[in-house]
């Protein structure tokens, strides 16, 4: 028995302290082989939680945030981490969802209705490429929102401004992130009946953690900037200047009744 016994209690092989860190697809292929078996079962945790469309939006918030603690390789106890995301993002999630679902809605509309009429009119290729690209664009913002909210809380303007200044300095990891979901869908559509089960097994959540991945960098640069540190403070300093008019207020009105 002791083979068994040391199935479940030998330590690992091991990362030797001089081994040089992976970087880009390296590192990703050695996350998802680390973390796979979360993944398939995050990936069950989304479609549970999900399945009522009204709470999509929550539960990739809640996915999003456990991505990106799998990218940061810190701890994750995976029911509890998605729980209190879902539960934590799920105004705030279902607001940005909205928004986003109707701006992706119109630029798709426009896009595919330029490019109908573009057959005939060469002069409407420009508002086609126009519409083609602010719809690219819009993703790209979406794909860094959702990972800079769970990052850190910040206010809802605040929170769009970062992710609009991490897009147009990074654009291409996270185009890359939403290429690579695309494929893993043409993927499944393709070699339909075998990959029936590809949804129900690493679809979302693998979607997710690329995006993640690839986002993740950007998120750290747009956090580091003074403003993200003026909108962290912004809140105590609020309620600082309140309290102290409060004070010099009530100062005042005790003033005038002893004197």
């Amino acid at each position: 028995m002791q083979w068994l016994r040391d199935m479940w209690t030998k330590e690992g092989p091991g990362i030797s302290k001089d081994a040089p860190k992976k970087i880009g697809l390296a590192l990703f292929a050695e996350v998802f082989a680390r973390e796979w078996w979360e993944m398939v079962k995050l990936n069950i945790l989304f479609i549970l939680t999900a399945m009522f469309v009204v709470t999509i939006p929550a539960a990739l918030a809640a996915t999003a945030r456990v991505c990106l603690a799998f990218v940061e390789d810190r701890n994750t106890y995976l029911l509890r981490d998605f729980t209190e995301a879902f539960v934590r993002y799920f105004w705030r999630a279902t607001t940005w969802g909205l928004a986003f679902t109707a701006a992706l809605g119109i630029g798709a509309y426009a896009a595919v209705a330029y490019a109908a009429a573009a057959r005939d009119n060469l002069v409407l290729a420009v508002p086609l490429t126009l519409s083609i690209v602010a719809t690219a664009f819009i993703a790209v913002l979406a794909c860094h929102l959702v990972i800079l909210m769970v990052m850190r809380d910040l206010p809802a303007f605040g929170l769009l401004r970062l992710a609009a200044i991490a897009s147009v300095l990074r654009p291409l990891p996270a185009l890359a992130a939403l290429g690579f979901v695309s494929a893993l869908w043409v993927a499944h559509i393709v070699f339909y009946p075998v990959s029936v089960f590809m949804p129900a097994t690493f679809n979302f959540s693998l979607g997710m953690f690329a995006v993640a991945f690839g986002v993740h960098r950007a998120a750290v640069m747009v956090l580091a900037l003074p403003i993200a540190t003026q909108e962290k403070h912004e809140p105590h300093a609020r309620d600082a200047v309140q309290k102290h008019l409060i004070q010099k207020h009530s100062g005042k009105e005790n003033w005038n009744v002893f004197g």
